[in-house]
């Protein structure tokens, strides 16, 4: 299945339907009055997650999606039937944005979430509606009013817990089959992986989710290599891998190439918590090992680990745990940030219902004095 993870589409929600103008005409029965009916309501466009998607490959030949228009109002007070609504499946982690792209219209972010983005349009109203005792014969029906249109962007962030970084050939596709059941292609040349990459892992009973990326250069957001667009998937994740291969001649020029892009493509990507690894150490001397987590140290303060994902070793599991202690704490930190955020939200609604109760009191003393 090929991957995509943005496309643009056109959406139209159903137009409502007209009213009817209609007289009654029954045999023996004179001054029958107006008995149009309304016209029905058109179709709105919805979008829904689903987790059995994960690429956005079905927008690509279809760009067009049209919800049913309403039915028109018929004689004898029938009223037309309601346009059937049009649900659109999407991915879970789904970002959907106005054609400029760059306001975020919804978030898609659980199985079964929808949002209505396009509502359709209202049915007109009959000639019924306009009988009154001074108008006992209305010719006049409204037209149904047109649905929303417009084009909107798709975008996919994969949702997951952990992100592996680094240069190509760094290993962070045999990082991901080392340590998941997870199949991405592993060869011996760069830019092996060509589209974002998914694994679970259990650390010590806790499942968390892996997403490997294609490989960073220098200059990656510039267009070189295969670009830096692979980073949107990681911008959900709570802690990064930052692979670095043990064979490069300058280990912390290439471990700041990676940190750079980062940087430069934002997303706070570059002060998400990190676990810096070398890759590749299984021959590594224990005197260089020493001097290299020495240089760490000094310029920026940071522990590394050695590991070769080829054999498996049993350092990949300290890895993996200081990986989950990393998630539970910054996890436990976001959720307590956003309790406090609702709070906040509602005691500004409580001040403002309060104000408003006032402001109704000092109008209804107003009135009696």
């Amino acid at each position: 299945m090929k991957f995509l993870d943005r496309a643009k589409i056109f959406l139209k929600a159903g137009d409502g339907g007209d009213g009817c103008l209609s007289f009654r005409h029954e045999k023996f029965l004179e001054y029958g009055g107006p008995d149009g009916g309304d016209g029905g309501n058109g179709g709105s466009v919805y979008f829904e997650g689903a987790s059995h998607l994960n690429t956005l490959i079905d927008y690509r030949y279809q760009q067009h999606f049209k919800a049913q228009r309403g039915e028109n109002g018929r004689g004898a007070n029938c009223y037309g039937a309601k346009g059937k609504d049009l649900i659109l499946k999407v991915p879970v982690g789904t970002e959907i944005l106005d054609e400029s792209g760059e306001l975020v219209l919804a978030d898609i972010i659980e199985e079964g979430q929808k949002f209505l983005v396009a509502k359709g349009g209202k049915g007109g109203r009959g000639n019924t509606k306009f009988k009154s005792s001074t108008n006992q014969a209305p010719r006049r029906a409204d037209k149904g009013t047109s649905g929303e249109e417009f084009w909107v962007w798709l975008q996919l962030k994969l949702i997951a817990d952990i992100g592996l970084v680094g240069l190509p050939n760094a290993g962070k596709s045999t990082f991901l089959s080392a340590t998941t059941r997870a199949k991405p292609k592993v060869a011996n040349y760069p830019f092996t992986t060509l589209v974002p990459q998914l694994g679970v892992v259990n650390i010590d009973g806790k499942e968390l989710v892996i997403a490997d990326i294609p490989g960073l250069i220098e200059g990656a957001h510039e267009g070189r290599g295969l670009g830096d667009k692979f980073l949107a998937h990681i911008e959900r994740c709570l802690v990064l891998i930052h692979l670095i291969d043990m064979n490069q001649e300058d280990i912390l020029e290439s471990y700041e190439r990676v940190r750079c892009e980062l940087r430069i493509y934002g997303g706070n990507l570059e002060e998400k918590p990190e676990v810096i690894v070398i890759n590749k150490a299984d021959v590594v001397d224990d005197e260089i090992a020493e001097w290299i987590q020495k240089d760490f140290k000094e310029k920026y303060n940071k522990n590394i680990f050695f590991i070769s994902a080829l054999k498996k070793d049993d350092r990949m599991n300290e890895v993996l745990r200081e990986v989950a202690c990393l998630h539970s704490k910054y996890q436990s930190s976001e959720n307590q940030t956003e309790s406090n955020e609702a709070g906040n939200a509602s005691d500004i609604a409580e001040e403002d219902w309060q104000e408003s109760k006032e402001t109704e009191n000092l109008t209804s003393n107003e009135e009696i004095l």
